[in-house]
């Protein structure tokens, strides 16, 4: 039996054949098709193996046709060596027969997945009348989960950036005239705060920091916090946390690794998965602020890699490969190496 391999180009082909808008509408709503079906899933926490450099986690998830797992690293100081942050590769599973059917980079469709998951969660958090976007931390993830929100929140018509790489910040403006937006850059994250409707924060500074504290962040605000996703690294004064309504992934991986983790479990209103599936409602008020605490998830990879597999599949794209054992005897392995 043959796998499947894509590589990072092959995942960017697929992208620009189908077009980036097409390609991340689709991508939400896979998101959100699977979330909405939660309790027909294997949903666990993802293993995480921690080092002095960074952190090595792997990711697995399932429905009743699909098992997927991903392998992923951070990496802070990694850009000083000429290296990416993150990086990750995923395999497919065949639950009916247990065999791969495709391995892939997935390091590309980790930014794009944790762009459409911000995006997923601002369609059910933000203000529908919500017009300047803040992005506060401009490296390698800012461009995709900036982009992303744009695709639902239609009304946004201005952003407002800050990095402490200035160098980070005309990168990311770049890219984003690209699309045909328009950035301004903030001298601070307390300009970007009092300014912006929706903030998305995605620092890779380790340690409890606050990136926003609570006075800057005006009634009704929606804020993605991406950056915070590992133990001991998070973004948000925690004041401003239990004072918002808290939205997580995945409860039990978000007190460990998330905003939640300076919070504690009762400061928690919903995952993310009962807010999409209308178990408890999204926004209430339009001057409450709510908090959409990204970690990253293994369902999330689930859907995007199922997503991709069904592209990949129809366009043909990608190269076969036979890697596995073949014998005319099944029960007969060792007669390859005898």
């Amino acid at each position: 039996m043959s796998i499947r391999v894509l590589t990072a180009l092959d995942i960017a082909e697929l992208v620009r054949q189908v077009g980036i808008d097409k390609f991340m509408d689709g991508l939400i709503e896979s998101l959100e098709t699977t979330f909405k079906k939660w309790k027909q899933l294997n949903v666990t926490p993802r293993v995480s193996f921690h080092y002095r450099q960074g952190v090595v986690e792997a990711m697995p998830a399932s429905d009743d046709k699909w098992y997927t797992v991903k392998i992923v690293n951070g990496h802070p100081l990694n850009p000083s060596r000429g290296l990416q942050t993150v990086v990750a590769v995923a395999v497919l599973v065949d639950v009916d027969t247990g065999y791969p059917l495709m391995f892939m980079d997935a390091t590309l469709l980790t930014s794009l997945r944790t762009g459409a998951a911000s995006a997923l969660a601002t369609k059910y958090l933000a203000r529908e009348d919500s017009e300047t976007l803040g992005v506060i931390g401009n490296g390698a993830q800012s461009e995709f989960l900036a982009y992303a929100v744009t695709r639902v929140a239609n009304r946004l018509d201005r952003i407002l950036a800050f990095d402490i790489d200035k160098k980070a910040t005309e990168k990311f403006t770049r890219n984003m005239s690209h699309l045909g937006y328009t950035v301004e850059s903030a001298d601070s994250p307390r300009e970007v705060a009092l300014n912006s409707d929706i903030i998305v924060t995605a620092t890779a500074s380790p340690g409890r920091n606050r990136v926003i504290e609570k006075p800057w962040v005006k009634p009704g605000t929606h804020i993605n916090a991406v950056g915070g996703d590992a133990p001991g690294k998070t973004e948000l004064d925690p004041g401003l946390v239990r004072s918002s309504k808290l939205v997580v992934e995945l409860l039990d991986q978000a007190l460990v690794e998330g905003e939640a983790q300076n919070v504690g479990r009762e400061h928690v209103y919903a995952e993310l998965w009962e807010v999409v599936a209308g178990i408890k409602p999204g926004r209430t008020s339009p001057r409450e602020v709510t908090i959409f605490d990204s970690v990253g998830i293994a369902i999330e990879d689930l859907a995007a890699i199922t997503y991709v597999y069904s592209l990949a599949k129809g366009d043909d794209l990608g190269t076969t490969i036979k890697i596995l054992p073949e014998t005319s005897n099944p029960k007969d392995l060792f007669s390859l190496v005898a």
